[in-house]
């Protein structure tokens, strides 16, 4: 009797659908290669899970992804071209494993909703050289490609890379784009500079090589972690920092702090660490000068974690983060003179390097941002003459977007052309006592003075008001109250819609701030853009 092969019956073609599906949604999300489809291991996973169903073709796979992501290219071109207000960018380079090089671009805006957007524009690869012109040229080829005219723009985030801060200011010569360091690229250049004593790189360097004996050695951490549990500390791990994030460095040194004890014991335990190992503990000096250095780093941290959100305004508040990081590191009091050169360094890289920033010199959008922001509207951290001198900066930005505001109403509204009965007479009368010289220019003049008496009053009134409680969110004040000062609300949004770092475009890329960053390090070039478009924004493309 011949053996009779049994065959398993093909997928109905709306399950086979939404597996395809499935599929690419677990390719975006994950952020695979398209080659995945193509893997033996994969095939058969399929094969068993859904023995009816036939694989599609990583072609077929490559179509589709294609089709979503023009559906979501339009889905964000049009949500932009909506927003009213003006727009921020941040931007930042990222190099693969493969040396090839992609400029992240992300925008944000404050939306009618008054709720922070940022949707990733693009990851678009830089074939040539990284010159300052092609940097320029690639930003303005993506916000022409969605439509984003430049007079939209507002400000541009960026890092301190030569090549970075040359093209932003090619961008701000040709288009009027004010660019903004990033806060959390300044602070890192802050503390490293701070952390260059001798004392304390020595002291740092011991910890570093503590928390690498114990990753190295199965026995020691596993001996480590007895210990936790004999005398109820956490189990933490113990974590290496990296050059490259000076906040690494703080959880580092906090961490192997709150671990001394069951850290200590393990060095001193002959069959946890053998002789002639050079990982011997710390000196009673070098802890004593961490835990001061935790101090003191602490407050530095706190501001950079705040100053890295997304979904709250943050440029508005580094004026008032800074002068309080000066206040906190100069009033700290330390033991060794470690630290006291630690501090004074800092303090002097805080003055030089935010000496732009905390001044009323205008263009400027970050003290700009602080007076529409109402936590800070009193501008504290500014002398009486600069108050009044931002003030009236805001004035005037004020009155243009009034302009705007009424010749938007005037094109909006339709022009009724019958007369009233009841003003027949008076407009008879009128024309009667109108001079020659009466015409649309005193027409447009009149609608001026109402215009500038409107700003006036509406600017002095919000200065005059209380402050917002700083733990209180600028955003929703603004939702309440954007009746009241219909338009310094509408030019608020235009800054406090700048984020203060350029962490979004960097998240993109970065594996302090991606999981995803080594996966994607895998990719194709062909693929990048696709992929970190579709996987950033779907949270965006939801809402939407």
């Amino acid at each position: 009797m011949s053996e009779l092969v049994q065959q398993n019956p093909p997928c109905a073609p709306q399950q086979s659908t939404r597996v395809t599906k499935s599929i690419l949604k677990m390719l975006i999300t994950d952020m695979r290669p398209l080659s995945m489809v193509e893997d033996k291991g994969f095939k058969n996973m399929i094969s068993v899970l859904n023995p009816g169903y036939t694989l599609p073709s990583r072609t077929h796979f490559t179509k589709l992804m294609e089709q979503k992501y023009q559906a979501a290219f339009q889905k964000v071109k049009v949500s932009i071209s909506k927003n009213e207000s003006r727009i921020a960018l941040t931007v930042d380079i990222w190099t693969s494993v493969a040396t090839e090089a992609h400029l992240g671009i992300t925008c944000h805006y404050i939306g009618n909703e008054w709720k922070m957007r940022s949707v990733c524009l693009a990851a678009v690869p830089l074939e040539y050289r990284h010159t300052a012109r092609n940097i320029a040229e690639r930003v303005e080829e993506v916000t022409a490609m969605f439509g984003i005219p430049p007079q939209k723009i507002i400000t541009i985030v960026h890092d301190n890379a030569a090549n970075i801060v040359a093209a932003v200011s090619m961008l701000e010569k040709k288009h009027g784009w004010t660019g903004i360091r990033c806060t959390g690229h300044t602070l890192q250049l802050v503390i490293s500079a701070a952390l260059k004593n001798p004392s304390i790189e020595r002291a740092v360097g011991a910890a570093r090589g503590l928390v690498e004996h114990f990753k190295r050695s199965e026995l020691a951490g596993s001996r480590l972690k007895e210990k936790q549990r004999e005398t109820g500390t956490s189990e933490d791990k113990l974590g290496q920092d990296v050059s490259t994030r000076w906040n690494s460095t703080y959880y580092m040194i906090s961490r192997l702090i709150d671990q001394r004890w069951p850290v200590t014991a393990p060095l001193s335990d002959p069959s946890a660490t053998q002789k002639g190992k050079h990982y011997p503990d710390l000196k009673p000096g070098q802890w004593s000068l961490l835990e001061e250095l935790s101090t003191a780093l602490k407050t530095f941290e706190c501001a950079t974690v705040f100053l890295s959100g997304q979904e709250y305004a943050t440029i508005s508040s580094v004026p008032a983060l800074v002068k309080g990081l000066l206040r906190s590191n100069g009033g700290a009091s330390f033991e060794s003179s470690a630290l006291k050169c630690f501090q004074g360094t800092a303090t002097e890289q805080l003055q030089s390097r935010w000496e732009g920033i905390l001044c009323e010199q205008v263009p400027n959008p970050v003290i700009l941002s602080a007076a529409l922001d109402p936590r800070f509207r009193r501008l504290t951290f500014l002398t009486p003459e600069q108050i009044i001198h931002v003030q009236a900066k805001v004035r005037i930005e004020a009155l243009a977007v009034r302009r705007d505001m009424v010749r938007q109403q005037s094109v909006n509204s339709p022009v009724s052309t019958r007369v009233p009965e009841s003003s027949t007479s008076v407009s008879l009368l009128d024309s009667l006592f109108e001079s020659e010289g009466s015409s649309d220019e005193d027409i447009q003049g009149q609608l001026e003075d109402d215009i500038n008496n409107q700003v006036r009053k509406e600017v002095q009134a919000y200065f005059v008001e209380r402050p917002l409680a700083k733990d209180g969110n600028p955003l929703i004040w603004w939702k309440g109250n954007q009746d009241k000062y219909p338009t310094l609300a509408k030019l608020s949004k235009s800054y406090l819609c700048i984020p203060a770092t350029s962490t979004p475009s960097e998240r993109l890329f970065s594996a302090a701030g991606n999981i995803a960053c080594k996966k994607r390090a895998s990719l194709g070039p062909e693929n990048v853009d696709m992929l970190t478009f579709l996987h950033s924004n779907a949270n965006f493309l939801q809402q939407c």
